[in-house]
């Protein structure tokens, strides 16, 4: 199978059901054994110092890695995608743009997403049999959100790993299944941990990976993981169809939908606070006005750049956030209902 590279999360059922091999190059990007490398190689050849490192990094990792056809989302995720797509285009790589439609309207994501099929030569059966495949997936990532949040035997971080792999399931959709069904039969061996805190992740996933077992280390636990729990579609399973599924997807649209179901989890998985991650010159930094206003939880904001881990003035501000939160704490620690 071909390989296409993704700037982001889009309906990868189109692109199985063209006999696609999909790949995310942020996950490529980031697991690199020397991810610096990539986003030198983009500073060498004109990226400036003050662009998002993901788009460097993707950029580079393109390069590194050969690929030579590209789907990147012009609207709805980062606003230097459609620079990014011209650059790739005038190294000889193959270029799609794809759009979550800014207006939300349903017809306007069908029609997004059918002229992605026409572009692909699929049919609409052959991508929900694609998508009814890729189900059975999702509800592995689905327990294993919730062996994270009700039974506490999951770490914050696997439940971030395994969630944000959906994004393109890994390449290979049968070894990303079994490899779930694996971790979650030794998960459900372990007994649950003993955390206070119940941490919240907002925002995009992490440069900085060791943030999961640096906060473990001071009584908290991640609990849920917005954007990595979204690229795993838990509620796209009863969507009526594909159109459906990419409409209730809170991510590539306007905040509100987005604050609905912080809100949601905020109460169902008794949250104390949240850990909102931005990156350096992205515009969604601007967002954390808008959750601290709208939510009614202690957040902290922290800022990631090109590091992969954490760097001392962040350890500091995040045990000063734990005290506090664990200084907050009430109740008796009982969860809602799990939807």
């Amino acid at each position: 199978m071909k390989r296409i590279g993704l700037t982001t999360t889009v309906p990868v059922e189109v692109l199985l059901a063209a006999g696609y091999t999909p790949v995310d190059m942020n996950n490529l990007f980031i697991t690199a054994e020397d991810h610096m490398k990539h986003i030198d190689a983009a500073e060498r050849d004109g990226f400036p110092k003050s662009v998002c490192a993901w788009i460097k990094g993707i950029y580079g990792a393109c390069l590194e890695y050969g690929i030579r056809e590209m789907v990147g989302v012009v609207e709805g995720d980062c606003s230097n995608t459609k620079a990014l797509m011209e650059v790739l285009q005038s190294k000889g790589i193959r270029v799609h743009a794809f759009s979550f439609p800014h207006s939300h309207r349903l017809e306007e994501v069908e029609q997004e997403i059918r002229s992605m099929m026409d572009r692909f030569g699929v049919t609409l059966e052959s991508v929900e049999a694609v998508r009814k495949r890729l189900n059975s997936v999702r509800r592995l990532a689905r327990k294993l959100d919730e062996m994270t949040c009700r039974e506490g035997k999951a770490t914050g971080f696997e439940n971030h790993l395994y969630q944000v792999g959906l994004s393109d399931f890994n390449g290979d959709v049968d070894s990303c299944e079994a490899e779930l069904q694996k971790v979650l039969e030794e998960i459900g061996r372990r007994k649950p941990m003993e955390k206070g805190i119940r941490l919240g992740y907002a925002g995009v996933p992490p440069m900085t990976g060791d943030l999961y077992g640096f906060v473990e280390k001071h009584d908290a636990h991640v609990v849920y993981n917005e954007v990595q729990r979204e690229f795993a579609f838990p509620r796209g399973i009863g969507a009526k169809n594909i159109f459906q599924q990419y409409h209730d997807y809170t991510y590539p649209y306007d905040n509100g939908n987005r604050i609905l179901e912080l809100r949601k989890q905020i109460k169902e998985r008794c949250l104390d606070g949240i850990i909102h991650y931005t990156q350096s010159f992205c515009y969604r930094s601007i967002e954390d006005i808008l959750l601290k206003k709208h939510l009614d939880i202690p957040i902290l904001n922290i800022e990631g750049d090109r590091a992969n881990t954490l760097d001392a003035r962040t350890k500091l501000r995040l045990e000063a956030f734990l005290d506090m939160l664990g200084d907050l704490r009430k109740g008796d620690g009982t969860c809602g209902s799990w939807e």
